[in-house]
C-alpha cells in the first residue's frame, strides 16, 4: 500500500496535481477510485470552490463527503483514495470547538491522535494507493487569533507525522510539484 502526500499552500494547485496523479496511476490498470471530500458547504463561495472541484474530476469516480469522520471502513471496494484535504478535515474539527477550549491541550492531542490511527489504518488496508492532500501551513506568518494559531499547530503537525509515514511527499507550488520523497 503506497501513501502519497500532496502539500502546498491555499490556491497551489495541489489539489489538481493530486487528481491527475491519481488518474494517471489508476488508468494503468482497471482500477476503483473514492474521492474522499472534506470541505464543507457553509457559504456560496465554498459551494463554488466544491462545485469546480467535483466538475473536474472524472465522473466514473465515487465520492464520499467525510466533513467530520475520517474512516477506512468505506474504502473497502476501492483501489485508490484521493483525500482533499487532511488540513480542512483538521479545520472543521476546530471549528466544533468553543474559542474559550482551543488552548486546552488534550484537544489537539486527540484531533492528533485521531490522524495518527487514520495513517496506520490507511497503511493496513487493501488499497493499492492513498493520496492525501493537506495545506502546508510552515510558510505564512503566525496567525493572530487562537483558532489560527491551533489550527497552524495541529495541521503542522499532522503533516510531520503523514510525511513520516508517506511513501512519497510532493509540495506544489505555483501549480508545478516538487518531490520531496520517494
Amino acid at each position: 500500500m503506497n501513501i502519497v502526500m500532496v502539500s502546498g499552500g491555499v490556491r497551489s494547485g495541489k489539489s489538481a496535481y493530486a487528481e491527475r496523479l491519481v488518474l494517471e496511476r489508476s488508468s494503468a490498470a482497471p482500477a476503483k477510485v473514492l474521492y474522499v471530500a472534506t470541505g464543507l458547504r457553509w457559504d456560496g463561495e465554498m459551494d463554488e470552490r466544491i462545485d469546480k472541484h467535483l466538475a473536474r474530476r472524472p465522473a466514473e469516480w465515487d465520492t464520499l463527503e467525510a466533513a467530520s469522520d475520517l474512516s477506512v471502513s468505506p474504502y473497502e471496494d476501492y483501489d485508490f483514495v484521493l483525500v482533499d484535504t487532511l488540513s480542512a478535515w483538521i479545520a472543521n474539527r476546530l471549528m466544533e470547538i468553543p474559542e474559550e477550549r482551543l488552548g486546552d491541550k488534550s484537544l489537539a492531542q486527540r484531533i492528533l491522535t485521531r490522524v495518527d490511527e487514520y495513517i496506520e489504518a490507511l497503511g493496513a488496508s487493501r488499497l493499492r494507493e492513498a493520496v492525501i492532500v493537506t495545506d502546508e501551513v510552515g510558510w505564512g506568518g503566525v496567525a493572530l487569533s487562537t483558532l489560527g494559531r491551533r489550527f497552524q499547530d495541529i495541521a503542522g503537525e499532522a503533516n510531520q507525522r503523514l510525511a513520516a509515514r508517506a511513501d512519497e511527499a510532493v509540495v506544489v507550488v505555483s501549480g508545478l510539484p516538487w518531490r520531496l520523497k520517494g
